[in-house]
């Protein structure tokens, strides 16, 4: 039979055992699901900064249209097939399309 003081020497401290686990979660969590969240925010971010009037754009709703004019929280866009002319908010711009005809 093995004796529990034969193991004593091998056991982790009680503070840092007991932590240790929860801690290793913590730190598997941030770089797995937190870190990269926080990449694709900021180059979300950046894209909303970098627009400019002339950019096709593509809506959250799956609008694509021209930018026409660039307000504080807002943007104008022309939508074909009949060049309305709509407004949309900024967080509602999914992302910059390149044009098919290049």
């Amino acid at each position: 039979m093995i004796s529990f003081a034969l193991l004593a020497p091998f056991a982790l401290p009680t503070g840092i055992g007991t932590f240790l686990p929860f801690l290793l979660i913590i730190v598997v969590f941030y770089f797995l699901l937190i870190r990269p969240q926080q990449k694709r925010q900021q180059k979300w971010q950046q894209m909303l900064g970098n627009l400019k009037t002339g950019d096709r754009i593509t809506t959250t709703g799956g609008i694509r249209g021209t930018i026409l004019a660039i307000k504080d929280d807002s943007i104008q866009l022309r939508v074909p097939p009949d060049n309305l002319r709509i407004e949309v908010v900024k967080t509602a711009i999914a992302s910059v399309t390149q044009d098919e005809t290049k």
